[in-house]
C-alpha cells in the first residue's frame, strides 16, 4: 500500500505548493487575501478495530481563504480607498451582476462613474438640492455628475442665520465721539478720517452673479454702552444700517453693565441683526439685501477684535477634487472653497466570508455557503470604516510563506522517498 500513501502525499504536497506559490505571487496585489491548504487523512475502512485501521494516505480537504486585515499604504489619489475592518466594496458589472472586493483602486470613467476594472462602485446618491442621501431599495452605481457649483448671493442660502455673522469686542475704554457738527463735534462719519469713528472691520460678500464686494462696518461709540453701526459698500459713502427689529429704529448696539448685548432700550436692535441693502457704485449689480448678525459681540475694556466673521455667499466654482469620509460620504471640492456631498459608498459583509466564491481580479461572489450580504454604511454594525488616499495591501506574510514553502518542499521530497522505499521492497521480493 506504500505506493498509494506516497502518491496521495505527493498530490497533497503539490497542491500545497500551488497554494503557497499563489500567495507569494500575489504578495503585491492590492486587497488580495491569502489562502491555505487544509488536509485530512484517509482510511480504507471504518469497520475494523481502531487498533487495526491502517491509513491509506492524505487528501486536500479544501483551500481556505484567510480574510485577515492587510497593512494600509497611503497614496496621493483620493479615490484609492482602504477598508479598515470588516466588509467588502459592492461592485456592479455591465450586466448588473454583483460582486464584492477589497481592492480599492478606483477612478472616474468618462461618464463620471466610480469604477475599478470596469466594475461600478455602488452606494447611495445624494439629493442634488438638500444633499441628503437617497436611501432605500438596492444601492446604485455611484456617479459624480457635478462639474461646477453656481454662485450664491450672501444671505440667499435660506438657512438659519444666513447672511453675515459678525461677533466683535468693542473697546469699552474708548472715548465717546460727538456726532454734532464742528466745532462741538466731529460731524458725519468719513472713511478717510479715523477720528469720526471708533472701530472698523470689513467683510467680503457676493451678489447673485458671484461678484465679490467689500463691505466695511464702522462702530462709533456715541454714548456710554451705546454704539452706532454704519456700513460702506465698495468704498462708497457710509450709510446707517437699517435694523430689522422695528421700523424706524436706528443702527445701534447697546450693552449692559457686564459688557453683554442688551436689547431692552426702545431704539435697540432686539435680535442684534441688521438688514443691509447694497448697490454697486457702478450700477452693474442689482441691489441685494442680507442680514448681519452681531450676536455674541461684547464691550470689554480690551482691544478691538473680531472673534467671528462668516458669510454664506460665494462665487461660482469648478470641480477641483474629491474626498471620501470614513463613513463613505463622497464630497466634491470646488475652486471657490465650497464642498458638496454627492453620494455615499456602502459596504457589504457576510455571515461566512470563507464561503465566498473567488472570481479572480480580486473579486468574490455570493454563494449559499456565504449567506446573503448585509449591506450598510461604513462604520455601522459590523462594517469597517474607509480611509481615502490609502490602499489595503495583501495580507500575505512573505517570511511565513517562504518557511511554508520549504516545509511543503520537504514534505514532497519525503513522499518520494516513501515511493522509493516501496519500490525497493518490491524489487527485493521479485529477486527472491
Amino acid at each position: 500500500m506504500g505506493f498509494q500513501q506516497g502518491l496521495s502525499g505527493l498530490n497533497a504536497s503539490s497542491k500545497n505548493l500551488d497554494v503557497i506559490g499563489n500567495n507569494i505571487a500575489n504578495a503585491n496585489t492590492v486587497g488580495f487575501k491569502g489562502s491555505r491548504a487544509e488536509f485530512a487523512d484517509v482510511f480504507a475502512s471504518t469497520f475494523a478495530s481502531s487498533s487495526n485501521i491502517a491509513g491509506i494516505g492524505v487528501r486536500v480537504k479544501g483551500i481556505a481563504q484567510q480574510f485577515g486585515q492587510g497593512n494600509t499604504t497611503t497614496t496621493s489619489n483620493p479615490l484609492d480607498i482602504a477598508i479598515t475592518g470588516n466588509g467588502f466594496f459592492r461592485l456592479q458589472g455591465s450586466g448588473g451582476t454583483i460582486s464584492y472586493s477589497r481592492n480599492g483602486q478606483f477612478q472616474l470613467d468618462n461618464e463620471g462613474y466610480i469604477v475599478n476594472d470596469g466594475q461600478n462602485l455602488t452606494g447611495w446618491m445624494a439629493d442634488p438640492v438638500t444633499g441628503a442621501m437617497i436611501k432605500g431599495g438596492q444601492p446604485v452605481p455611484l456617479q459624480v455628475t457635478v462639474s461646477n457649483v453656481g454662485a450664491r448671493a450672501t444671505g440667499a442660502s435660506g438657512l438659519p442665520n444666513s447672511g453675515v455673522q459678525l461677533a466683535a469686542n468693542l473697546d469699552a475704554s474708548k472715548p465717546i465721539i460727538d456726532r454734532t457738527a464742528p466745532p462741538t463735534g466731529v460731524g458725519p462719519l468719513s472713511i478717510s478720517d479715523p477720528t469720526t469713528y471708533t472701530h472698523s472691520t470689513s467683510a467680503t460678500v457676493y451678489d447673485a452673479q458671484g461678484v465679490s464686494h467689500t463691505v466695511q462696518y464702522f462702530f462709533t461709540k456715541i454714548d456710554v454702552n451705546k454704539w452706532e453701526v454704519q456700513t460702506s459698500f465698495d468704498g462708497a459713502n457710509p450709510v446707517p444700517a437699517s435694523p430689522t427689529a422695528a421700523p424706524g429704529t436706528q443702527g445701534y448696539l447697546y450693552f449692559d453693565g457686564n459688557g453683554r448685548l442688551d436689547g431692552t432700550p426702545a431704539d435697540s436692535v432686539g435680535a442684534f441683526t441688521f438688514s443691509t441693502t447694497l448697490v454697486a457704485p457702478n450700477g452693474a449689480t442689482s441691489p441685494f439685501t442680507f442680514n448681519v448678525n452681531f450676536a455674541n459681540s461684547t464691550q470689554f475694556g480690551s482691544d478691538f477684535g473680531v472673534n467671528t466673521l462668516h458669510q454664506d455667499g460665494y462665487a461660482d466654482g469648478v470641480l477641483t477634487g474629491m474626498s471620501i469620509a470614513k463613513d463613505g460620504t463622497i464630497v466634491a471640492q470646488f475652486s471657490n472653497n465650497q464642498t458638496k456631498a454627492v453620494g455615499q459608498i456602502v459596504l457589504a459583509n457576510f455571515a461566512n466570508v470563507q464561503g465566498l466564491a473567488p472570481l479572480g481580479d480580486n473579486r468574490w461572489a455570493e454563494t449559499f455557503e456565504s449567506g446573503q450580504p448585509r449591506v450598510g454604511d461604513p462604520g455601522t454594525t459590523d462594517l469597517g470604516r474607509l480611509q481615502s488616499a490609502a490602499l489595503e495591501d495583501a495580507n500575505v506574510d512573505l517570511t511565513a510563506e517562504l518557511v511554508n514553502l520549504i516545509v511543503a518542499q520537504r514534505s514532497y521530497q519525503a513522499n518520494t522517498q516513501t515511493i522509493k522505499a516501496q519500490d525497493t521492497i518490491l524489487q527485493t521480493i521479485v529477486n527472491l
